[in-house]
């Protein structure tokens, strides 16, 4: 039996293994390879890799792991969860059946692209959906951000300190004449119009195509899809979850215990702030909270 599976290989699920690894548990990680910035070319605000591409760090951590003994990685999908604390069960896509004394759960997310020709090839490039992640290369060029929900009245103010030329595209919502007010007194332009494509290159984006057959130019794009948790397995084992202004998450307290005994999850699925550093804060916190409950 394993002290902990962890079910999901990204930023914070080797976060975890590594950590458990140098305690000297016997782990097993179980991923399909398919991380959520997989899109993207290079990850910023990771200290000592900034720029560095996801797909790189990842296979550097699986490497340094493997040194591990008592760490497994197993390319398998997690299909099935079930169990209690000393003897959780899970089985894999391929019919595997493994035990395991803790669960930590990072499986991640999933983006639900619009159904918007040009989005999903261009999604992580140019169209993106954080400042601090992608914004420095494209400062003081053409922003445009797709409204999602109230929220995304913030972000011209946040944006502005990257670039003053941002057009808000409300894709057919409304929004109040207050907002409208204060957003041109900052020198957004306002779009109505439903959007009808977006147009791109190899990634890049040329322009955002309204369903009026009219086009605005921009360098960047900011939008926010719905996203929710990469596979059932948080519902099978009942846990309980929160709401995002794009989402759920799983709810967990300080040291990321969700709300079933010995269960624990980490990165994307259980925060509301997406990002790398974020992602191995909480894997190693996991991590450390697993190895509390099984050492007391």
């Amino acid at each position: 039996m394993e002290d902990v599976i962890i079910i999901g290989g990204s930023f914070a699920g080797l976060t975890a293994a590594m950590q458990l690894g140098r305690a000297r548990r016997k782990v097993t990680v179980l991923d399909t390879g398919l991380n959520r910035n997989r899109y993207a070319e290079a990850a910023h605000n990771i200290f000592g890799h900034d720029g560095t591409s996801p797909r790189e760090l990842l296979a550097r951590a699986r490497e340094q792991i493997s040194a591990y003994p008592t760490v497994k990685l197993i390319n398998a999908k997690a299909e099935k969860a079930a169990g209690n604390t000393d003897d959780f069960r899970i089985t894999t896509s391929d019919g595997a059946d493994i035990a395991g004394r803790r669960l930590i759960l990072s499986y991640g997310i999933v983006d639900e692209f619009p159904d918007l020709p040009g989005f999903a090839e261009a999604w992580g490039k140019t169209v993106i959906h954080c400042p601090f992640c992608h914004g420095y290369e494209v400062a003081g060029k053409r922003w445009g951000l797709v409204y999602s929900s109230p929220m995304s009245l913030h972000g011209p103010a946040l944006y502005s300190h990257w670039t003053d030329d941002i057009t808000l595209f409300l894709d057919g919502h409304e929004i109040i004449d207050a907002e409208r007010s204060k957003l041109e007194k900052r020198g957004v332009r306002i779009v109505d119009a439903p959007l009808g494509a977006i147009e791109q290159e190899g990634g890049s984006i040329r322009a955002v195509v309204l369903n009026d057959g009219s086009s605005i130019a921009l360098d960047a794009l900011y939008a926010h899809p719905r996203n929710r948790p990469s596979a059932n397995l948080n519902e099978q084992l009942g846990l309980e979850t929160r709401e995002t202004p794009t989402g759920i998450m799983l709810a967990v307290n300080e040291m990321q215990a969700t709300s079933r005994e010995g269960v624990y999850a980490a990165g994307d699925l259980a925060m509301a702030m997406h990002s790398v550093t974020f992602a191995t804060n909480a894997g190693s916190i996991a991590a450390m909270g697993a190895l509390q409950s099984i050492t007391e």
